[in-house]
């Protein structure tokens, strides 16, 4: 089922509306009151300035004070009920507003603009803890994709809706706009089915000090899942900077109107959206954390070309958007903002997908929370960044270079912390570019607990291919002389994989591999092993070892009987050829099929039963 087929399902579509209907008009507010300090009110440069700079910090205070409480209600109560509360507190917050607008009275706005930053900070880890319980896995990075696109979508139509409102029409349409949508958002939430309390029995602690270092305590716990939490933050504070230069960017470098500004944010907004929905297609439907360093390669690559497209000052100003596209240069210049917008998509929409997944669920709410909290320190922090730039003399695009060549220091030094990503990417390259593969069964898989994998061995690439396909980390044993190859071991020790000998070459070896599997599934990991021993010469599957008896003799697990097909002839199997002799690939995307089957109980599993079932899976697709 395709992602925009969740449009039809009531468990996401009146979910997703509510969110997008939020962020448009928390937008169309900040933007209307901007343009009434910035044009209305006849304020000084410098009192405006005092206003549009104080504004931004409001916000965001919320966010450092009430994250804690927010995540903690979160799981305490069920989340729809509290969503049809914030829509409420939204309607009489933007009619606050519409008291402020009318009689421009500003210090009532800024009030407003607390209350929507509290707004923010209620719904935000609703918002994501949500999608993992109204959403199957396979439809988790579909469900983030069309999220992200709304969101970004409805960012920019917020914006352009409040600039325009405000400026031609004043107050009265700028309050009737935001008032409307509030409303309408509060009767799209009421269809939200029921999403329960993840820990009922959380007792909540009001003390916002002591709860935001207890939540950023459990967002520490996991390490994988809080290097994504500093991956999602550093997005925001990427794309804080990039969004804060681009007014004086669009009138300095690009010579551009309200018009060309208009059309960069614009771009930017269509290629994140764009971004957001690929990585459905490109994931497999799966949780690929593989495509963030794809997209932090295309953050670094396409903003440093920004740079080289147009720098300095540009010698014609006030150009309409048109014209602006009749100037040298300017396509570079649109498809390097599209692009960085995608490339944002890429990196973080499997990010958060991959939070949704790993986090515990009575705990996804509150990590969530942390999230928030790091994001609006790093937001703080990009702040200073572009505010310090400047003071040094560093103009718009500058800074951009800057942040883009800082994305390498940063994401090499998320890789290095985690290698989990590099992993996963160089296992999505090779799959994605040699093998097209369709995987069935895969709901069989369990979502948590131990379980036992078992499958076919027919090329050097099974172990990719399945990582590459199984949505949850899986330990795999690999024959130890191929575990110790040179340059390849890191790859393997990243991978956790587990080395074995047989007993009559290293008995040693091959009793550290017993008990490292024991130790694995003792922990409620996924082991997979290729009990064969070893790759098939013929094509066909070898009678199974009694390795796998003396496994579940030890640590009785569900035993999950797997059967790769489509892999026989291919340059890394044994088909006549030896390694050493190995040929070149005969055709590139091949079609290839990993089947999985219900897990069968420890007790039924013996060597002979599991190597029979392989075969009727594998069939007759070698």
């Amino acid at each position: 089922m395709s992602q925009f087929a969740l449009f039809g399902q009531r468990r996401f579509a009146p979910f997703f509306w509510t969110q997008a209907l939020a962020a448009f008009n928390d937008n169309a507010f900040r933007n209307a009151l901007l343009v009434l300090v910035a044009f209305q009110l006849g304020l000084d440069d410098r009192a405006a300035s005092i206003y549009t700079n104080f504004a931004p910090a409001l916000f965001i205070l919320p966010f450092f004070l009430f994250s804690a409480s927010a995540g903690q209600l979160a799981e305490r109560f069920e989340k729809t009920r509290i969503i049809r509360w914030v829509k409420l507190f939204e309607i009489l917050a933007m009619v606050v507003a519409a008291a402020g607008f009318i009689t421009h009275h500003v210090s009532l706005l800024l009030v407003v603009l607390f209350m929507m930053g509290l707004h923010s900070t209620v719904f935000g880890p609703i918002k994501y803890a949500i999608l993992p319980q109204a959403l199957k896995p396979g439809e988790l990075v579909g469900g983030n994709g069309l999220v992200e696109m709304g969101t970004q979508l409805a960012i920019l139509l917020g914006m352009v809706a409040g600039t325009t409102a405000m400026g031609e029409a004043g107050p009265w349409l700028a309050a009737a706009i935001t008032i409307g949508v509030a409303v309408v958002g509060y009767f799209v939430s009421r269809a939200i089915p029921p999403a329960p309390a993840t820990a009922p029995e959380l007792k909540i602690n009001w003390n916002p000090f002591g709860e935001t270092a207890r939540v950023l305590r459990i967002t520490h716990a996991d390490r994988a899942v809080w290097n994504a939490v500093l991956g999602i933050s550093w997005f925001w504070f990427f794309g804080t900077v990039l969004v804060a230069q681009l007014p004086i960017y669009t009138r300095e470098t690009l010579g551009g109107d309200n018009s060309v500004y208009t059309l960069v944010l614009t771009l930017f907004s269509i290629g994140s959206g764009l971004g957001a929905l690929a990585c459905e297609k490109l994931s497999g439907r799966r949780v690929e954390i593989g495509l963030v360093p794809l997209g932090a390669f295309g953050l670094t690559a396409f903003g440093v070309d920004l740079y080289f497209a147009r720098h300095g000052l540009a010698p014609v100003r006030g150009l309409s958007w048109l014209g602006f596209l009749h100037t040298p240069g300017s396509w570079r210049v649109v498809l390097d903002l599209t692009l960085i917008g995608a490339f944002a998509g890429l990196y973080v929409v499997p990010l958060f997908a991959f939070v949704q997944a790993r986090a515990p669920r009575e705990k996804l709410s509150r990590i969530i929370a942390g999230n928030n909290i790091m994001n609006a320190v790093l937001i703080v922090a990009a702040a200073g960044f572009g505010l310090g730039l400047g003071a040094l003399g560093l103009d718009a695009v500058q800074i951009f270079l800057a942040a883009a060549l800082l994305n390498v220091l940063v994401a090499a030094y998320i890789f290095t912390l985690v290698p989990e990503f590099i992993l996963r990417f160089v296992t999505w390259l090779l799959t994605s570019t040699l093998y097209r593969v369709r995987a069935d069964g895969l709901q069989h898989i369990p979502e948590e607990g131990p379980a036992l994998l078992v499958c076919n061995h027919v090329s050097f690439v099974d172990p990719l291919l399945l990582m590459a396909n199984l949505r949850r980390p899986t330990r795999f044993v690999m024959y130890y002389k191929i575990f110790n190859i040179p340059l390849l071991k890191f790859l393997f020790t990243t991978a956790k994989a587990i080395p074995i000998a047989g007993q009559k070459e290293d008995p040693v070896v091959l009793q550290q591999a017993y008990d490292a599997v024991d130790a694995a599934l003792a922990d409620g990991e996924l082991v997979c092993i290729f009990p064969e021993g070893a790759l098939t010469r013929d094509g066909a599957i070898a009678p199974f070892r009694p390795g796998v008896e003396k496994i579940l003799a030890r640590r009785p697990v569900p035993v999950l009987p797997m059967a790769l097909r489509g892999l026989w002839g291919s340059m890394w199997s044994r088909r006549d050829s030896a390694l050493h002799r190995a040929r070149l690939p005969r055709r590139f995307r091949a079609r290839v099929e990993l089947v999985v089957d219900a897990p069968l109980p420890p007790e039924r599993a013996s060597a002979a039963a599991l190597a029979a079932r392989v075969r009727e899976l594998r069939g007759e697709m070698a």
